[in-house]
């Protein structure tokens, strides 16, 4: 099939997904994923690196909807503003159907060190970027990691939220829930109250 077959990427990370659940993400490989898709391994690798970026490249994208979205903000916007407008544009991508496709994913990558590892790195690699576009706001080196970290923690936890919730439920109010729970909770680390709850 040529290299112009219609949702070839999408056909690809279904099929790889599919046979990572069904054989294990070590036991498949680069041909099986193609084939299973209808299409060659030359297709498979203008798409993807390699299968591990089946799993992880939808992240480059989500640091890329971040860091537009903070630069889009009021030039006078608090960085919890930027945060918040962070959060919201990844609902672009968090959607009814990317969640099934992400619940797959979770099975694959917690079943294999090595993929969680890499995990790490891609969240490592966004929370730099964030970071990044922090301090051409003008936030100061500190601030700007402790903002990057903080809205990549509200992103984990309405990420499981959210894959805990019904399947029609919109990512949104998750993550705006979870940066809310964030704020307040660190607001609470000099109460000595919080050790006892």
């Amino acid at each position: 099939m040529s290299r112009w077959a219609p949702n070839a990427r999408e056909r690809l990370e279904t099929a790889a997904l599919d046979l990572f659940v069904e054989n294990g993400y070590e036991e498949t490989t680069v041909a099986q994923i193609a084939d299973s898709a209808g299409l060659n391994r030359a297709t498979f690798f203008r798409h993807f690196a390699d299968k591990r970026e089946v799993l992880f490249g939808g992240e480059d994208v989500l640091s890329g909807l971040f860091a537009d979205a903070i630069r889009a903000a009021s030039p006078d916007a608090a960085l919890i503003e930027c945060l918040r407008a962070a959060l919201a544009a990844a609902e672009v991508v968090m959607t009814p159907h990317r969640r099934a496709t992400a619940a797959r994913r979770v099975l694959v990558v917690a079943a294999n060190s090595e993929l969680q590892e890499r995990g790490l790195l891609k969240q490592a690699r966004i929370a730099g970027a964030v970071a990044a576009v922090l301090r051409e706001r003008g936030a100061d080196e500190l601030t700007a990691r402790l903002g990057a970290e903080v809205g990549m923690l509200a992103f984990s936890v309405a990420f499981g939220r959210w894959m805990a919730a019904g399947d029609g439920e919109p990512f949104l109010p998750f993550a705006a829930a979870a940066l809310s729970d964030l704020q307040v909770r660190a607001a609470e680390l000099d109460s000595r109250s919080s050790l006892s709850a």
